[in-house]
């Protein structure tokens, strides 16, 4: 569930508290260039108030005039569809080609929204199952590789922190990188077992373990929605992390460093149970080259080549950067993490 859709989550409960009929409305699937992803979250209140998104604002306007006029009388959920011709998506503002499908709920139950609610500030994966034909809806677990379902009686929607960030080190960068990871919808969990580090990590939504790194990441059983980032400059903590994370399913792991000290790292790990193939993994020096300067530029570096990784799109590598501009760039990061 990203950011938008918990939105989408709190207001409904408390316009629900408050004795509003809510309309809830879920992306079930898409076909060609719809702006929304499929599980994307839209709340309409009976006035026509609304919170999140389903289309980016193509399709709103309509479905609060359906609101308006179907919510007192409705009782069960229905399939609604947008887009169908070129003609209906030009009419609704859609992409060319763009098709949506909704799934519109007009009786969510208050109770069992304010328990998703619970299991997700718990970091709880969650599957919200709904019946289409009765329109009662029931939680079960799920894991974060599961995907939206539908079958068009039930559908079966995933909620909850499905991808994950590991930062190592709780120094001035990994409170920048902690910071947008949870912008960007990632459980952030920071292992630094130094007491003196940590006490400027003040976000209730971040877990500091006081743990070793090896041992955390070992706890953590990391899959493939996960991101490993080494930030302490410090081989005898980052090190541990990395023999860890290179032979994890991580879909990312990175760690901080010229391209001299890269070096020297991948020829330690090389001494350890790791082979050439899991080394060459790393990611080092960590992030894009943006010509970042200090910590919160790095940290937006960092996430943007995170993301890059994550959705498999290529990157400029840095083996390609302009050698004056690499020299000044390794200046850079050299005296930006020497705290």
């Amino acid at each position: 569930m990203d950011s938008t859709d918990l939105a989408v989550l709190t207001t409904c409960i408390g316009w629900l508290e408050s004795g509003h009929q809510v309309m809830l409305a879920t992306v079930v699937q898409t076909w060609g260039s719809a702006p929304r992803p499929v599980g994307a979250w839209l709340a309409i209140r009976d006035d026509g108030q609304l919170v999140g998104s389903v289309s980016g604002g193509c399709v709103e306007d309509d479905l609060i005039e359906q609101v308006r006029a179907d919510l007192p009388v409705a009782t069960l959920p229905q399939i609604v569809r947008y887009g169908v011709s070129r003609d209906e998506a030009a009419r609704f503002g859609l992409p060319c080609g763009g098709t949506l499908r909704l799934v519109l709920e007009p009786r969510p139950d208050l109770a069992l929204l304010a328990a998703l609610l619970a299991r997700i500030r718990a970091k709880q994966i969650t599957a919200r199952v709904l019946d289409l034909q009765t329109g009662i809806a029931t939680l079960a677990a799920a894991g974060r590789s599961d995907v939206l379902q539908f079958d068009e009686r039930f559908l079966r929607a995933i909620h909850g922190p499905r991808w994950r960030m590991v930062l190592i080190g709780a120094g001035e960068l990994s409170q920048h990188v902690a910071q947008m990871a949870l912008g960007a919808d990632y459980e952030v969990i920071v292992i630094d077992p130094r007491e003196e580090f940590g006490t400027a990590l003040t976000s209730a939504d971040v877990t500091l373990s006081r743990g070793m790194p090896d041992d955390v990441i070992l706890e953590l059983a990391v899959d493939s929605h996960t991101a490993i980032v080494a930030l302490t400059h410090d081989p005898k903590l980052d090190d541990l992390a990395l023999m860890e994370g290179l032979k994890s399913a991580a879909f990312y792991v990175g760690a901080l460093g010229s391209r001299a000290n890269t070096a020297r790292r991948r020829e330690r790990l090389l001494e350890f149970d790791l082979t050439a193939q899991q080394i060459d993994r790393l990611h080092g020096p960590v992030g894009l080259y943006l010509g970042a300067n200090t910590p919160a530029e790095m940290a937006i570096s960092i996430l943007a080549e995170i993301t890059a990784v994550r959705h498999q799109v290529p990157v400029l590598q840095k083996r390609e950067i302009p050698d004056g501009q690499r020299h000044q760039r390794m200046l850079a990061i050299d005296v930006v993490t020497a705290y």
